[in-house]
């Protein structure tokens, strides 16, 4: 079963983009677009392993969404994107944050 990151942002192209651009990575891409989609993925989706939250989203629902992700899943780790690389960092920046990540994961799979 392949690692699921739940890819969270304002702009829908974006998402699918960067599932498109990465699909070479043993990764399950999730999007949403606000909390209502983030709460629905966590709840529906038990194998997700990381969130990268993009940088469109306002401060006050990017805070929020640390509440709202640490209470329902509090072994996830969270990443936030920059602002200044703009929408065409976000693909880079979910390559790293996964890259870092699967060696953790590997792991854990081999113990």
């Amino acid at each position: 079963m392949r690692p699921v990151v739940l890819l969270v942002g304002k702009l829908p192209d974006v998402i699918r983009n960067v599932a498109v651009e990465l699909e070479d990575l043993p990764i399950q891409w999730l999007g949403a677009h606000d909390r209502g989609e983030v709460i629905a993925q966590l709840e529906a989706e038990p194998n997700i392993r990381s969130v990268v939250v993009g940088a469109g989203l306002d401060d006050t629902v990017r805070g929020d969404l640390v509440g709202v992700i640490a209470s329902r899943r509090p072994d996830l780790s969270i990443h936030f994107k920059d602002r200044a690389s703009g929408s065409a960092g976000m693909a880079p920046f979910a390559r790293r944050v996964v890259e870092t990540e699967m060696l953790h994961w590997k792991v854990i799979d081999v113990a």
